[in-house]
């Protein structure tokens, strides 16, 4: 797969920051601590919210934080990638806990698990590759809208406990001087966060955008929503659990689809924001490894009582841009996040919302692809089309959606554009045989136009089809020559094939004698052994 904008992904890092060395000491350990620490800020806030929405209690919501957070930081495949709830997936679990439980939720996560462990055993994560640049681009652009817009619900009213059955927004919107306080404390928040790296680079910016503004808010007891106002966070040790559901037929019914679902999703954004952080910390590979991690993840949550997750591109951006670039961060993100939890909740429950938002902001600006707004008039209309597409379906449906469509979007675009370029060049021998030169590649899309090149009626009785400059790509290939030779059989004309590779001459049933053997034949494969064993061209 094409690296991903390696300019615009470096250039979002700091010069601190870009240049920062890796070797181990304290200042390394120093610095992966501080980036742990902003983490573990940032995902309470996001792991209660994505709680809520599939409709489980909070609790729920930061266990699958710290379980997935730590278990993937330790065996996963890239350093400095953060996983944890996920709105992606709460958005498919609602409606299961809404007809079925939390059981059922349990349930199906381990099973998810089990799924996506298979999918690295097999080594299925390679075929993340297929995806295209356009895709990719589409794909950070729209995530970062998402991350947008779902910052917009703490300019909302926390609605009561008793009102709403939580501590989630009410539904109205801040006004007047409540709004204008939280947007000042946003923009503080920014502007630390921009201005702190320009003088010192000892302290994460983040961590020090939400240790200020927290601080005003604190000292001088201004009133805006902070982190227990969407609800407590204080809880014990997730205890082990296994889930309450019938061993029957009938439950593996119910929770398949929604564990192949949630594995998919779960797989997709997280080998994407693989390669999004590799792209920025100068690593390779490790996508098998990630399935794996991700997959033992999310067995062991649905045993602890954790609603599941994966990678999350926010606070892995977080994570790389405060400097952490081994698995030390990810690790102390979630123990730091298990403290908050069993003894500094109510410490943790008076951060303002508003220094979370600025710095989710500031996550929104740095993953956003802005010169991709540059390239859209320069690139083929169809990759424009792309990033453009996936964009939308991210912000409209779920990024599993959005991936599948654009790859299928490439695809067709790809195999149309070679569909149009097979042609022939042609010209007449001494002997009075007509030589068609065959240009460009022969596959199933450009199959009816290999077709049309010739005119057995109106051809010499000799005929030769020199595939030297064209390439036969696959059965639909195969069928198409076998098609023209039987043609020009018909016409009672002879018809020579040549410049065909050695398995091309045993897969063609009836044109096999029509082929000439020449010391320059290519030597790419069509096909294997098991393609003439069990006769899948078959007779026409």
């Amino acid at each position: 797969m094409p690296r991903i904008l390696p300019a615009a992904a470096k250039s979002r890092l700091t010069p601190e920051l870009s240049n920062m060395g890796h070797g181990w000491g304290p200042a390394r350990l120093r610095i992966e601590i501080l980036a742990g620490l902003t983490v573990a800020l940032a995902l309470v806030p996001e792991a209660v919210a994505f709680a809520f929405v599939a409709g489980v209690h909070p609790l729920v919501g930061l266990y699958a934080a710290f379980i997935v957070g730590l278990i993937t930081a330790l065996i996963g495949g890239r350093p400095g990638m953060i996983s944890g709830a996920t709105g992606a997936l709460a958005v498919v679990m609602v409606s299961l806990v809404a007809v079925h439980g939390l059981e059922y939720l349990l349930a199906t996560v381990v099973l998810m698990g089990l799924i996506q462990i298979g999918v690295g055993v097999l080594r299925w994560g390679k075929f993340i590759r297929l995806v295209p640049h356009p895709v990719m681009l589409g794909f950070v652009n729209g995530l970062a809208i998402v991350i947008f817009l779902a910052q917009l619900g703490q300019f909302q009213v926390p609605g009561s406990a008793e009102a709403s059955g939580h501590g989630m927004a009410s539904g109205e919107w801040l006004q007047g001087a409540e709004l204008i306080t939280m947007l000042a404390l946003v923009v503080l928040t920014m502007a630390i966060i921009w201005a702190l790296p320009k003088l010192t680079s000892a302290i994460p910016a983040p961590l020090a955008g939400i240790a200020i503004t927290a601080g005003i808010v604190l000292i001088f007891g201004i009133e805006v929503p902070r982190v227990g106002d969407l609800a407590s966070i204080e809880g014990g040790l997730p205890a082990f659990h296994i889930p309450a559901v019938p061993l029957t037929w009938e439950t593996f019914q119910i929770i398949l689809p929604y564990a192949l679902i949630l594995s998919a999703i779960g797989l997709i954004e997280s080998l994407l924001t693989l390669n999004l952080v590799g792209e920025i910390t100068g690593q390779k590979g490790g996508a098998s490894q990630e399935c794996v991690a991700q997959g033992v993840a999310n067995t062991v949550t649905g045993f602890f009582g954790g609603m599941g997750g994966c990678a999350m591109i926010g606070q892995s951006m977080i994570n790389v841009k405060s400097g952490a670039r081994t698995r030390i961060a990810g690790t102390a993100a979630a123990l730091f996040l298990l403290s908050f939890i069993l003894f500094g909740s109510s410490l943790i429950e008076q951060i303002p919302l508003a220094a979370l938002v600025g710095v989710m902001f500031m996550v929104v600006i740095g993953t956003f692809a802005w010169n991709s707004l540059k390239i859209l008039f320069k690139v083929p209309l169809t990759d424009a089309f792309v990033i453009v597409l996936v964009t939308v379906v991210t912000v409209a449906t779920d990024l599993a959606t959005a991936v599948v469509v654009g790859v299928i979007v490439s695809a067709l675009a790809y195999a149309w554009q070679n569909a149009t370029r097979i042609y022939a060049t042609t010209y007449e021998t001494p002997e009075g045989a007509r030589v068609y030169q065959v240009k460009g590649p022969l596959f199933f899309g450009s199959a009816a136009g290999f077709n049309e090149l010739f005119d057995p009626e109106n051809d010499p009785s000799l005929v030769v089809v020199d595939f030297a400059e064209s390439r036969v790509a696959d059965q639909s290939a195969l069928q198409a020559i076998e098609k023209v030779a039987a043609q020009y059989e018909a016409a009672g004309k002879k018809i020579e094939l040549r410049h065909l590779t050695r398995d091309c001459h045993a897969l063609l049933q009836k044109a096999g004698h029509l082929v000439i053997d020449s010391d320059d034949d290519p030597d790419y494969e069509v096909a294997t052994d098991y393609s003439v064993r069990t006769g899948i061209l078959g007779d026409h």
